[in-house]
């Protein structure tokens, strides 16, 4: 995939550039030495190089010569710089550049194509210097020696390109966590971080450098995403599939399942043990057979086939995709197992219907639609970040499509979870490597808030659970999933997912524990008083396993509603304690910002959501998405139908408008907020928003309403 603005500098792929010159003033100096080292998916990648000497116009003078080793003899056989250019220029293939002093680098050889009559185009670039300025302003200095001291970099063949190419590269790796602890993650906000640097700049543009402020923040042009189907992101399986599942045992000869699948115009079968065809079939029992294989065993084995047993020729372990998925997930899995059919399965793992690829034919792919299988087999954490790099650009398309922001949101949703799944598969592995053993008992990590809801826009952090099946606070059982917990929490912040400000993550014990600690915690939620007591509390109802055992997740969280069940007191002090909206608008109606922006998390999104969460709670209505726990709570007839509508129609509009600024703010190097920029609006989005706000104007007191009625 090629670099966007939202690549995070753990995973970005660019090539590190140096150069040795005849002299220190760009305007008149020569290349007399090319050097570069490619950086993959944020790691230094020393098989790929390039080191090239380059015979100058002009004589080398003696005073450069004395810092880098190169004299005229050395150069005497080295080829023109117009002969080297076509080559280096292969090497870099457009991507970003990284050097240190990087101005000057690309001041000298912007000059030597000039003289060369070679076309140039000026590429988005990173300066080490300057990231250091940003990573920390204190240093005594900010030299290459400096800076490789301050860093525990090892210094290579000083003064040789090659050489500085090479540190430059280390160096640049190791400022990225620090740039990381600075909130900076990305291409596009470490290049807008340089740009603030105005003194460091206003030194080198008298020195005739080329000016970081100048160089292109948005992207060379990429294979589009603009006009693919989005079809496969409004629709989920469920909508697609083939059910009930079709299901014959092990130990039938093939011959009926060939005269099955002719007979019920099939092209594959779930095989389930002996004995077991009217019975729930679990996926990990579960085997399947296509026609494929029918006609494969005939091939091998002529019709003495058709008299075997299905399992001699049927297919395990069954590739499966949850009936929630969105279709593109199911697109992405066949074509990387290459296979053409998945079964379908529910919350409990039983499979639920089929899918084919026939199912599929007139869904088209696209290179967004490999996302989610390339977080499912991010084998590290810069795989990992490289793959969650997509999400903007794809949240982008689908927005330019059309979809709306509530599918595009459990998109986002989904693949924060899947994020969070890959990071546990990871944190698993590290457990394993580190002498710590397997799981001790079996688990579910659990995602809350926006991603359980199905919510999420593209300024989030991590919200996160763990349920594990038996042991005490501080029991060994807990410690090893303390130790895990904090695994998972790292990957994640590294790929850009930061850790919760609030402390909502499993490496803390209030978010850890059996399900028998959870039972015990969650009935003394409902027993306290004070709604201090209850911060954060509101998002464990949003709950929703993404892996290991998430029968457990489903399990606390379905008790959780019921211990709820008709505790008005409770569900009141839970709206207490998440707070009011602040106004959104002022007296006289018009729109209250802040530096020309609007929070519309503060100003509406989060009093809708926490007020269809609260009502459910204290309705028993069982379900996670707001819009759905709003027609639940209309379904009930308690009143307030009008208001309740207003509230979802709001909510619509507040998701828009606030992932339409998000998107705009990461592709300027911007992190993303929830503030939106009112100026921005149409006059048709300004009337939306009025409206989405005055319809959360009197919010607390529908709440209050609807709380106390049965």
């Amino acid at each position: 995939m090629a670099v966007t603005n939202a690549t995070p500098l753990i995973a970005l792929d660019a090539v590190v550039i140096d150069t040795e010159t005849t002299g220190l003033d760009p305007r008149k100096s020569f290349v007399i030495e090319i050097g570069a080292v490619r950086i993959m998916a944020g790691q230094v990648d020393v098989a790929q190089t390039f080191r090239s000497l380059v015979r100058p116009r002009e004589s080398i003078p003696a005073k450069s010569t004395a810092i880098h080793g190169i004299d005229n003899s050395k150069v005497a056989g080295a080829p023109a710089f117009a002969d080297v250019w076509p080559k280096f220029s292969d090497f870099i293939d457009a991507e970003v550049v990284v050097g240190h002093t990087l101005g000057f680098d690309l001041s000298v050889l912007q000059r030597e194509c000039e003289r060369n009559a070679i076309a140039w185009k000026r590429p988005r670039g990173l300066d080490t210097q300057l990231l250091a300025q940003v990573a920390e302003p204190n240093l005594a200095g900010y030299s290459l020696e400096q800076l490789a001291n301050w860093l525990g970099v090892e210094l290579t063949e000083r003064h040789s390109a090659l050489g500085d190419a090479l540190t430059t590269a280390r160096v640049f790796q190791a400022l990225v966590p620090k740039l990381r602890d600075k909130g900076i993650r990305t291409l596009a906000e470490a290049m807008q971080a340089c740009r603030t640097l105005s003194d460091a700049l206003a030194a080198q543009r008298p020195a005739g450098w080329v000016d970081i402020a100048d160089m292109p923040m948005r992207e060379h042009p990429v294979r589009s995403l603009d006009r693919f189907d989005s079809y496969p992101y409004r629709h989920r399986i469920r909508d697609v599939m083939s059910a009930p599942p079709k299901i014959i045992a092990a130990d039938r000869p093939l011959a009926n399942a060939l005269s099955r699948m002719i007979a019920e115009k099939s092209s594959s079968l779930f095989v389930c043990p002996s004995g077991q065809e009217e019975q729930p079939l679990p996926a990990a029992e579960a085997g399947i057979i296509t026609e494929r294989d029918v006609l494969r065993a005939l091939a091998i084995e002529d019709v003495d086939a058709l008299r075997q047993p299905i399992d001699q020729f049927m297919s395990r372990p069954l590739a499966v995709i949850p009936t929630e998925a969105f279709v593109y997930r199911a697109i992405g899995r066949m074509q990387r197992l290459k296979i053409r059919h998945l079964g379908v399965v529910d919350n409990a793992g039983i499979v639920a219907g089929a899918l084919s690829a026939r199912d599929l034919l007139r869904l088209r792919a696209s290179e967004a639609i490999a996302l989610g299988d390339e977080i499912d087999q991010a084998g590290n954490v810069h795989e990992l970040g490289k793959a969650w790099a997509k999400l903007p650009h794809v949240a982008s398309s689908l927005l330019s499509e059309g979809v709306p922001s509530s599918d595009i949101a459990a998109v986002i949703s989904r693949e924060l979870g899947a994020l969070t799944r890959q990071a546990a598969v990871l944190a698993e592995q590290r457990m394993r490597a580190d002498g710590r053993g397997e799981p001790p008992c079996a688990y579910s990590m659990a995602v809350l808030g926006s991603a359980g809801r199905g919510e999420s826009l593209l300024a989030m952090d991590q919200d996160n659970a763990l349920i594990f099946e038996r042991g005490e606070p501080d029991g060994p059982e807990d410690r090893w999933f303390a130790e895990f917990a904090v695994h998972v929490a790292d990957y994640l912040h590294e790929v850009g997912v930061p850790y919760c400000k609030g402390g909502v993550m499993a490496k803390n014990p209030q978010w850890r524990g059996s399900l028998a600690t959870w039972r015990e915690r969650v009935a003394g939620w409902i027993t306290r008083s004070d709604p201090a007591d209850l911060l954060a509390v509101d998002i464990f109802f949003d709950m929703r396993g993404v892996h290991g055992a998430n029968a457990l997740a489903e399990t606390v969280w379905r008790e959780a509603f019921e211990m709820a069940k008709g505790q008005a007191g409770f569900a009141k002090l839970l709206a207490e304690a998440a707070g009011d909206v602040e106004p959104g608008l002022s007296f006289f109606g018009g729109i209250n910002t802040e530096q020309g922006r609007i929070d519309l998390k503060k100003a509406g999104l989060f009093g809708v959501v926490t007020a269809a969460r609260v009502l459910a709670i204290r309705h028993h209505v069982l379900e996670r998405a707001t819009p759905r726990r709003i027609a639940g709570i209309m379904a009930l007839k308690l009143g307030g139908e009008q208001d309740l509508a207003a509230l979802a129609e709001a909510q619509m509009v507040f998701l828009s408008l606030i992932l339409d600024q998000q998107i705009d703010d990461i592709e300027h190097g911007r992190p993303a907020t929830n503030k939106v920029v009112v100026k921005r609006l149409s006059p048709t989005e300004r009337d939306l928003l009025q409206r989405a706000l005055r319809s959360v104007r009197h919010l607390g007191d529908l709440t209050r309403d609807l709380l106390f009625k049965d």
